[in-house]
């Protein structure tokens, strides 16, 4: 067994994982490093800083590399007070001033979502579409047309039936970006959120036009949209979270 000496010049060059893995080879290993100077060397190549505090101190460094030495396991959420049976949706569609698609959308519907893809649609967005990600779609029907090179925009308003109030999720944004390879067309809009949550910002709301495209004619054939918050809610309950948390009037 290595003599404490040898032991006392090799514990401050370890790192937390190896110190630790120490205190378990024998009692007087454990003892050894349980001595908060080699814990003191190990905070010091994280946190130097820290190692700033007067000596009084009474949370030793030992507790301090296990409370911080990694990132915390994300909290579990707890069941959301929304359902999407409170739900409705006011979704319009211009293209320039003509209105091409109004309709009042129940939120049962987004969660069904495109049970029958066309024919003709592109190999990336059939992937997409019939993957097991959670996601919030729409069928059109009956389908509109628009012209490459139109000025489309979109509009999503949402009411909750518990209380009767609406926020909007999208006023009145541009498709300005169009992924010919997925055939989608996309707007979005940052979420206004409730003043009770000042600390909740640069959230997106994403808006995708599902597409066939016609090349001899100029024209998409618009079959379905798509509604998400990108890597911000990426599950239902965090979807049911987010809009519970916006600025209801």
């Amino acid at each position: 067994m290595l003599s404490e000496e040898v032991l006392k010049v090799v514990f401050p060059l370890l790192d937390g994982v190896d110190l630790a893995v120490c205190m378990m080879v024998c009692k007087q290993w454990r003892h050894m490093a349980q001595d908060d100077y080699f814990w003191k060397c190990v905070c010091a190549k994280r946190w130097p800083s820290i190692c700033k505090r007067p000596n009084s101190h009474t949370v030793t460094y030992y507790r301090i590399y296990r409370t911080f030495y990694k990132r915390q396991r994300p909290q579990t959420l707890l069941p959301p007070r929304l359902s999407f049976d409170d739900l409705e949706f006011f979704i319009d569609i211009w293209n320039e001033d003509e209105l091409v698609f109004s309709e009042v959308v129940p939120g049962p519907v987004l969660q069904t979502g495109i049970k029958f893809l066309p024919t003709g649609i592109c190999n990336t967005l059939k992937f997409h579409l019939e993957s097991p990600e959670y996601k919030m779609t729409l069928p059109v029907d009956p389908r509109f047309n628009i012209p490459w090179g139109d000025t489309v925009s979109i509009s999503v308003l949402v009411e909750r039936k518990d209380s009767n109030k609406v926020a909007c999720i999208i006023n009145k944004s541009l498709f300005d970006y169009i992924d010919r390879s997925a055939s989608r067309a996309l707007a979005f809009e940052y979420l206004n959120f409730s003043p009770n949550y000042p600390f909740i910002s640069g959230i997106r709301a994403w808006i995708s036009l599902l597409f066939l495209e016609d090349g001899d004619d100029g024209i998409i054939d618009v079959f379905g949209i798509e509604m998400d918050f990108r890597n911000t809610a990426s599950s239902k309950d965090e979807v049911l979270w987010l809009l519970d948390m916006l600025d209801w009037k």
